[in-house]
């Protein structure tokens, strides 16, 4: 037999309500909610934050108020934010049940309307134990006499304060049960705050009253607060940090400063007065001039930064004024002290070790990621900024972080993820310490599924469909801690700091005075030129302006220890400007040092990088360092060349994908040059590089053009064409102001006429030759076929056949000595394969070259010594033609590659660094004389390199000693600025190599 179903009781049972507790039933019958008309009130119990501890809190108050109860559970049934304060507030606090309790028509306190302003809270805690306005030639607006002041007033004062607090509580919790308003974070604090004054205030009266029985106060007496309550961001749960500050400090004061931190401590909280002068061991009370003097002359770093939170709080406000306006001067200029960010950077590495390694990941004050690394974070950059600029003189720390981001100390969005974080931070604080109202800051352990259970719904955390509410606390924590640890570290290790803080302040505020000496001690030769700079940088009152003002002084001390910090601050100055719709570049440099110094080093050493910087700026951010090491040296060239040739690949028209191989050439050049600028790549990798990016351009060039003549044709091309490199490109040994020599070759195809396929080829060789060497802003692409057959004389193109006849029957002595570098390069590759089996016999020649050849090639050596070196040029410090140059080296590699590669295949190599290596092996030349020619060629080659860099365009003579030559030591490798040490050590490495050289030739 089927049943048929049962509907749905329209009352929730205790299982749908969330209740375990085995006496819930009972509870809510007890109550009278179990029926239809509790419908409203059992969903709202089932959203406490602890719904059997809320209905076990609940049956204890009816038994409280025993004939009283009918009100509050009409109020109860019929005031929606009533239920939800107090709801929330009994699932959330067993001390504020208890409060309840004791005495239980305290809950009509949870039907205010509003919050108290600080006013009314200090009128109500004043009330409490019947204070007056104290009178006399001391009194003032917040010193007052209680009339209460026996045993009885701690409990009092206790009972009003846990009211005040328990209403905020109710306040700030509502939400989790009903649709109340939320209290933002900043509210909670100060209404916290305001109620600590409160709290004091009162307490100072009952110390007035026991202290001073017989008469007047005869003192003035100041209490300053200092930490959270001094900023008014406290907690609920928090001791109150205090200094005092009396006019005379006598016994009396000091009494009445013990007086009202025992009253206080027994009926509010832990009052803390260790941030005074010599901390415990120094005295309760001082004057004015006694707290001057010692922050004056002792003081340590730790106190100038307890000392950014000071606020007069109560007693006599105008002395705690004075002592404000005397102290805060010295807070802003401690900066200036030696190593106070390093003493500030290490204070924090020496809290976070105090923390015990197992709660390390549940601490949320003093741990990693956690309140304390945002604070420190924050004091830091205010302090340091904050003596130039009266914006970031504020206490509160979100407050100090709006402010930062203002002035562009900080980007906004991580001024915002960094408050977001904070205030998620201190909302589990706050829930944390209204469980039992005890101080504490340590999240459940990870075991305790209740507990962490209990704090999500505290805290309002709700399922979001993949984890629930536990899960989904959990990921923000580790999500918060991960991000404020991220955001401390870039914020609070940042160089930028260190330098600011060692700037003389006239000199952040840039007068034109101060600033000029500034410069010329950093070193700027025109400090009046680099004045003008800085104006146009930092003109206007815009974002932008503010945040290069910011970074100036640590980019200015930067450039000031590079070759030619004039050139390098004009060469910023246009770069800036180049980006100055790029949104992220002065973001960038101010967030990530490493990008600011480099580049620094960059535009103060080389006149070659900053126009391709701004024509390719993405690559500053490649200035940064990867979880690998520094991104410039991510990319590999087989990669990019890879992606050079789809780029291309992209168009039909030759010119907009020669234009594409333009663009990510440019990009690959600005890489490599800075990377080998600032000393990350060595001079083969250098050269490798260089050569992969123009092999890649050029094959490129050469397959749009082939693409766009096929398609103009509406035939296939009659030939394969191949180009062959020559030189240093087919040595893949490219410098920054090399040409790409070529050979360019083709094979008609089958069934195609051989005029009409050489003329084709022509064609395109040309085409090529014309859309590479095409005027632009990039470092020129000249594409060289001087050393055809018959130079430039002879046909641009040859067919294979073409070439292999000439070679056999013509070719001169330089012919096959060029050839031995030949290697094909690009276009069709099995024909440019077949062009170097065809070639091999010519340049290893069976039985090695003749001594004809060999006198010969001596013959134009020592031709090539005499005339191709030009007028004027130094032939000891040309790096190409001289005496131990390039040439020499290559020549001398070349000469043996002739005599012996018949007998050695490894010589068959168009590489000269590896032929030496494969010399040297053989025993062709002593190891000695190998190494050499090895390291006078890589001197040499990064002495030409760091010529271009330097200057900007190709050249090849060294200059003499002074500032241009310092430049090209420093970019060149040498270790420091003596550009004359440089010069000896290649005179003496070159001079060297040259007698190898002399011994090789025979001369």
């Amino acid at each position: 037999m089927v049943r048929p179903p049962t509907a749905r009781s329209a009352v929730p049972g205790v299982g749908r309500l969330g209740l375990l507790e085995p006496t819930a039933a009972d509870s809510l019958h007890q109550l009278g909610w179990d029926n239809v008309d509790g419908v409203p009130v059992l969903w709202a119990l089932s959203r406490s934050p602890d719904a059997d501890l809320a209905l076990c809190t609940l049956v204890r108050l009816r038994e409280a108020l025993g004939n009283d109860w009918g009100e509050l559970d009409s109020a109860i049934r019929s005031e929606t934010t009533l239920r939800g304060r107090l709801f929330a507030l009994l699932g959330s606090s067993t001390a504020f049940g208890d409060h309840l309790v004791a005495v239980p028509q305290r809950w009509k306190v949870l039907r205010a309307d509003r919050l108290p302003d600080r006013d009314e809270l200090i009128a109500d805690l004043l009330d409490a134990v019947d204070a007056k306005p104290e009178t006399g030639p001391n009194a003032g607006p917040m010193l007052f006499r209680a009339g209460i002041s026996g045993p009885e007033s701690i409990a009092l004062l206790r009972d009003r304060y846990r009211d005040q607090l328990m209403l905020l509580a109710a306040f700030d919790l509502a939400s989790t049960v009903e649709n109340e308003p939320v209290p933002p974070y900043q509210v909670v604090g100060r209404q916290l705050s305001d109620l600590a004054d409160a709290a004091l205030t009162a307490a100072l009266s009952v110390s007035v009253a026991r202290v001073c029985k017989s008469g007047e106060v005869p003192v003035r007496l100041a209490v300053i607060a200092m930490g959270k309550c001094g900023a008014r961001e406290l907690n609920y749960v928090s001791d109150v940090d205090v200094v005092f500050v009396a006019e005379p400090a006598d016994t009396t004061a000091t009494r009445l400063a013990a007086e009202m931190m025992s009253v206080a401590s027994s009926a509010f909280f832990e009052v803390d007065a260790a941030l005074r002068p010599e901390g415990k061991a120094g005295a309760l009370v001082r004057t004015l001039d006694s707290h001057l003097a010692y922050y004056k002359r002792w003081a340590r770093t730790w106190e100038f930064q307890a000392l950014l939170k000071n606020r007069p709080m109560t007693g006599d406000l105008e002395l705690g004024q004075q002592y404000r306006d005397a102290l805060m001067p010295m807070v802003w200029a401690a900066s200036e002290r030696p190593d106070f960010v390093a003493d500030v950077q290490a204070m924090r590495r020496r809290v976070e070790d105090l923390v015990p390694a197992d709660l390390r990941e549940r601490e949320l004050k003093l741990g990693a990621g956690s309140l304390r690394d945002v604070e420190f974070a924050v004091q830091l950059l205010q302090l340091v900024h904050g003596r130039v600029d009266d914006s970031l003189h504020v206490t509160n720390t979100v407050e100090a972080l709006t402010a930062l981001a203002a002035g562009g100390y900080i980007g906004r969005d991580d001024a915002a993820n960094l408050t977001a974080s904070y205030e998620f931070l201190r909302l589990l604080e706050h829930r944390l310490q209204l469980q039992r109202l005890k101080r504490t800051h340590t999240l459940p352990a990870a075991d305790d599924e209740e507990g962490m259970r209990w704090l999500a719904r505290a805290a309002h955390i709700r399922p979001d469909g993949r984890q629930d509410a536990v899960g989904v606390l959990d990921t923000d924590i580790r999500r918060n801690a991960v991000r404020v640890r991220r955001l401390h570290a870039k914020l609070f290790y940042r160089p930028l700091l260190d330098a600011v803080a060692r700037m003389d302040s006239d000199a952040l505020r840039l007068s034109p005075d101060a600033a000029v000496r500034q410069l010329a001690a950093l070193g700027y030769a025109a400090p009046e030129n680099a004045l003008g700079h800085l104006k146009a940088l930092t003109g206007g009152v815009s974002r932008k302006g503010r945040i290069q003002a910011l970074l100036l002084p640590t980019l200015l001390e930067w450039l000031g220890d590079t070759p030619n910090p004039d050139a390098g601050l004009l060469a910023y100055r246009r770069v800036s400007e180049g980006l100055d719709d790029q949104i992220w570049f002065l973001r960038e440099l101010r967030d990530e040092g490493a990008i600011a110094q480099r580049l620094m080093i960059v535009l103060g050493s080389s006149e070659y990088l900053p126009d391709l910087l701004i024509n390719a700026p993405e690559t500053i951010r490649m200035y940064a360092d990867g979880p690998g090491g520094p991104q410039l040296l991510g990319p590999q060239p087989e990669d990019v060349a890879r992606g050079i040739q789809t780029a291309a690949a992209r168009y039909d028209d030759p010119k907009r994908a020669v234009a594409a191989a333009r663009s990510l050439r440019r990009h690959e050049l600005a890489r490599v040059a800075s990377a080998d600028l600032l000393g990350m790549l060595d001079v083969p990798q250098v050269c490798a590089a260089l050569s992969s990016v123009w092999v890649a351009v050029l094959e490129a060039a050469l397959s749009a053009v082939i693409r766009a003549s096929e398609a103009e044709r509406g035939t296939p091309a009659p030939a394969d064409i191949a180009v062959i490199g020559m030189g240093r490109l087919g040595g893949k040994e490219l410098g920054y102001g090399s040409d790409a020599d070529v050979l360019f070759v083709c094979d008609p195809r089958p069934g195609e006429d051989e005029t009409t396929a050489v003329k084709w080829a022509t064609g395109i060789a040309e085409n090529v030759q014309r859309l590479l060497g095409a005027p632009s802003v990039d470092p020129p692409l000249q594409v060289d076929a001087g050393l055809r057959p018959e130079g430039r004389q002879g046909a641009l193109v040859r067919t294979l056949a073409a070439y292999q006849a000439y070679y056999a029957q013509w070719a001169q002595s330089w012919e096959v000595q060029a050839l031995l570098r030949a290697h094909q390069v690009a276009g069709d590759q099995d024909l440019g394969v077949r062009f170097l089996h065809v070639i091999d016999p010519v340049r290893y020649p069976a039985g090695g070259v003749s001594p004809e050849a060999v006198r010969e090639i001596r013959r134009i050596k020592a031709r090539v010594d005499s005339e191709r070196l030009p007028r004027g040029a130094n032939p000891a410090t040309h790096t190409k033609l001289g005496r131990g140059g390039l040439a020499d080296i290559e020549w001398t590699v070349q000469l043996l590659q002739l005599r012996h590669a018949h007998e050695v295949p490894a010589l068959h190599n168009t590489s000269t660094l590896q032929s030496l290596d494969v010399i040297e092996a053989e025993g062709i030349l002593e190891p000695d004389d190998v190494a050499l020619l090895r390291e006078s060629w890589l001197t040499a080659t990064a002495a030409r390199n760091a010529l271009v860099l330097v200057k900007g365009k190709p050249t090849d003579q060294l200059p003499g000693p002074g500032r241009l030559l310092s430049a090209v030591a420093r970019v060149a490798g040498w270790p420091n600025d003596d550009g004359s040490e440089f010069l000896d050590n290649y005179l003496r490495i070159t001079r060297r190599a040259r007698s190898v050289v002399e011994r090789v030739f025979g001369v």
